[in-house]
């Protein structure tokens, strides 16, 4: 466990860098931008590629959907849950989607997979998509619709969303990867060593690109600007103590291997999505909430993983 702390230790450390880099003003808000698109665009569809041919065959990927019901069924009761607690709670009327979202989706990739490799190694990568998959889906579905809903002028803000774009930011590059990676192992064909090594370059920049980003974030959203309120202990409690405890409670119901639920626990309880903030400007939302949560639960997320993983091993 000891090695699990000081591998988390060194991921946030890449995020420190990231945040130092963009006090020396040698990062700039649009560095954030171009590290994002390679990321995305680049570094994750090769690494999911590269995962999936070179860890499983057929038998063993087919032995896994079935534990997709656990975060598609966590994901809704955890969603449910918001919808009571800021009913309860009196969440402000203009931040009650935000809120959702937040309360409800995990940053799967940008610290979700660094995070799961440093603690459980590449066997964690077929989970953690798994879980991906249901997050980024139910992201870019019902979570862009309850944060457009915060709009004052709901009218218009409904009129922009449409099913297809939402569409495009599930089937994302890092999901096409993954897809072309589980169809080229259904052809038992090996991967050519160049196209292995070419791609292993391009996956090895995830975790650095990853929390550069975030670093560049933080500094930028600026920690002086952070504002704690009710709402926002509410979107941390959401994130950190109720969405991983659903999980935990639903392997009664629907067993899994240790591993998986280890994975999903930890995927369940990840900070806020990096895309909330961006979001809540374009739909004129609380954007000045939307960013402080995003910042609280990347701050505190150092201190808390321990914990987490002091429970999970625990189990």
């Amino acid at each position: 466990m000891l090695q699990a702390y000081i591998n988390i230790f060194i991921i946030f450390s890449l995020m420190f860098v990231g945040y130092f880099l963009s006090f020396k003003q040698w990062f700039s808000n649009r560095s954030a931008d171009v590290f994002s698109k390679i990321l995305l665009n680049f570094s994750l569809p090769f690494s999911m590629f590269l995962n999936i041919t070179a860890n499983f065959n057929k038998s063993e990927f087919l032995s896994l959907v079935s534990g997709m019901i656990i975060p598609l069924v966590s994901m809704t009761v955890t969603y449910l849950t918001s919808l009571v607690y800021r009913s309860v709670m009196h969440v402000d009327e203009h931040r009650k989607g935000t809120f959702t979202t937040m309360f409800t989706c995990s940053n799967t990739i940008f610290i979700g997979l660094p995070i799961n490799l440093a603690i459980f190694g590449e066997k964690a990568v077929p989970y953690v998509l798994l879980y991906y998959i249901v997050n980024t889906s139910i992201f870019w579905t019902i979570g862009i619709y309850e944060i457009a809903r915060d709009n004052p002028e709901k009218h218009q803000t409904t009129m922009t969303f449409h099913p297809l774009v939402a569409l495009k930011k599930i089937f994302s590059p890092a999901l096409i990867g993954f897809m072309i990676g589980l169809a080229w192992m259904f052809t038992g064909i090996k991967v050519p060593l160049f196209l292995h090594q070419f791609g292993q370059y391009l996956a090895d920049l995830t975790t650095p690109l990853s929390m550069f980003t975030i670093g560049i974030m933080v500094y930028f959203n600026g920690i002086k600007n952070l504002k704690m309120n009710r709402d926002i202990f509410g979107v941390l409690l959401g994130r950190y103590v109720l969405s991983p405890l659903i999980v935990w409670l639903l392997s009664f119901v629907f067993p899994v291997p240790p591993i998986m639920l280890a994975v999903f626990m930890v995927q369940s309880a990840m900070p806020v999505q990096n895309s909330v903030p961006i979001l809540a400007r374009v739909y004129k939302a609380d954007q000045e909430f939307a960013a402080s949560s995003l910042g609280y639960s990347v701050l505190i997320y150092l201190l808390y993983i321990p914990l987490l993983l002091k429970v999970i091993y625990a189990l």
